[in-house]
């Protein structure tokens, strides 16, 4: 279940209220960038008292989720009943426009599920930030050798879906506004049919959130951008090529229906 979002659907309500600080800071990135900041720093701290769980890792998400939504994020949920009740481990496939998927998945996934990401090295050295995603179980990959990242994501990936983690996977190369499927890996599927456990796409258009030029993470907000985000129903990988277009094709309609309205 989850408490967060007891429907199929969400939509940003019309009547929500800007933050004080977005109005404050005249409109800028940096009311939502701040708070983002504060709450890793309170994550932080938790994970220094061995506190920071699955739960306080949703309320952390869903934080940053309202206050999105207070620098005039509208955010457009569908699917959530595909994954509401899971009662096994899936492998969850999105696409990855921006940071903000990453920030706000903690809040949307099933809180009664263990959840591991498949993420950068790089991202266990950020100070702050390192030890609040290190503190989930990632699975961590350097992206220099493609194979060793295969197997690594493979044998963990298994172990901890053997354990009932969920795991998250974000298979294009870096987070783009534009959708390529040729850079798209079948890893999730791949990992989906070695465990023997089903797949849920996820297909995001998070381009409220521009990534930065130098700093990818705190980039402009384009408000005039909505905030959609679907989540298929799960299905169990029979053939690993046709599952794969499976979620490209989910996505690409998604992204398509999205960009027309």
């Amino acid at each position: 279940m989850n408490s967060y979002f007891p429907h199929d659907t969400y939509h940003t309500p019309d009547d929500t209220p800007r933050h004080w600080l977005d109005r404050l800071l005249l409109g800028s990135r940096w009311a939502l960038h701040l708070h983002f900041v504060w709450e890793i720093i309170k994550a932080r701290r938790l994970v220094g008292q061995g506190k920071y769980d699955r739960l306080a890792w949703a309320g952390t998400s869903y934080a940053i989720f309202k206050m999105v939504e207070r620098c005039h994020g509208r955010f457009h949920i569908s699917g959530l009943d595909n994954i509401r009740d899971l009662d096994e481990p899936v492998v969850f496939v999105s696409n990855h426009m921006s940071s903000m998927e990453g920030n706000i998945f903690g809040c949307l996934l099933p809180l009664h599920q263990e959840i591991s990401y498949v993420v950068k090295e790089s991202l266990l050295r950020y100070p702050v930030f390192g030890p609040v995603v290190d503190a989930r179980e990632p699975i961590a990959v350097g992206r220099t050798n493609p194979r060793e990242d295969l197997q690594k994501v493979l044998v963990e990936g298994v172990k901890r879906l053997q354990r009932a983690h969920s795991i998250v996977l974000f298979p294009q190369h870096t987070r783009t506004a534009t959708f390529i499927p040729a850079d798209f890996n079948s890893l999730g599927v791949k990992l989906a049919a070695r465990a023997g456990v089903p797949v849920v796409p996820i297909a995001v258009k998070t381009d409220f959130l521009i990534n930065g030029r130098y700093l990818r993470d705190f980039g402009p907000l384009d408000r005039r951008q909505p905030i959609h985000l679907s989540f298929g129903q799960p299905f169990f990988v029979k053939n690993s090529k046709q599952a794969h277009h499976q979620v490209l094709d989910f996505i690409q309609l998604h992204l398509d229906q999205w960009q027309n309205h």
